[in-house]
């Protein structure tokens, strides 16, 4: 057996996200289309593993992807197969062969993704397909201030559309900012994200730099007296990188 990784590059609009159950649509999933081509080249049922499961609508700048074959095929085989018969809107930027013991899934130790959105006046419809629009800008300090009550170790089940009830302790690394003239970029930076979380903080911090809540909510978000706000728009997301252990890659 050989085990595979790839990277991955995915425009999300179309699909409902890397992984779906059968009954919610599971052949318009990213994960999907790339199994169907695996299974065709090695004549296996391949068990795909990812490093993150993006949800309906979200992009990907580069999902880390594993798998076990007993196909002989070389690592640039796969690359050059799956590029040639994926859909226009999947691309695989890299194949190498790694250590059995590597598994996309288990071995990240942080995720980033990043949120973008357009602050002229007038919406740049070359870049509308990945970006949301907010004009003015969001106030960047009020954002700032919330980040700040983000950052560490939380129970992130508010900020999840999930049903989990174990597990949903995480932590934020980072969460910065970046601004021009034309747009703001959010990174936010954990060791792992729940279903939806991403777009919850970021639709949060949306509402906070628009000034439809205060910074001092997200206490009180994660002590369950309010709510998160509404999800931001999916087409602004993107995993941007998964980071692993380099001895275990």
């Amino acid at each position: 057996m050989q085990n595979i990784r790839l990277v991955i590059q995915y425009d999300g609009t179309r699909y409902l996200g890397w992984q779906r159950p059968e009954k919610d649509g599971f052949s318009r999933s990213v994960s999907y289309k790339i199994n169907e081509v695996l299974n065709h080249m090695t004549g296996e049922t391949v068990v795909l593993r990812a490093g993150a499961r993006t949800d309906p609508g979200v992009h990907a700048l580069a999902q880390t992807v594993s798998f076990q074959t007993a196909s002989s095929l070389e690592p640039e085989k796969f690359l050059n197969g799956l590029n040639q018969y994926l859909p226009r809107d999947i691309a695989v930027l890299s194949s190498e062969r790694v250590p059995e013991r590597f598994r996309a899934d288990l071995n990240g130790i942080s995720r980033t993704y990043e949120y973008r959105i357009c602050t002229q006046e007038i919406y740049d419809i070359f870049r509308m397909k990945y970006e949301t629009h907010c004009f003015p800008a969001p106030d960047l300090p009020s954002m700032e201030r919330a980040a700040s009550f983000l950052k560490g170790r939380h129970d992130f089940r508010c900020f999840s559309a999930g049903r989990k009830k174990k597990g949903t302790e995480k932590e934020i690394t980072g969460i910065c900012f970046i601004l021009d003239a034309e747009r703001m970029l959010i990174r936010i930076t954990a060791d792992d994200f729940l279903h939806r979380m991403p777009a919850l903080i970021a639709g949060t911090l949306l509402e906070i730099g628009t000034g439809l809540r205060k910074p001092e909510c997200i206490p009180e978000i994660f002590s369950g007296t309010e709510k998160a706000g509404a999800p931001a728009e999916a087409k602004g997301l993107l995993l941007k990188s998964i980071q692993y252990d380099p001895f275990l890659t």
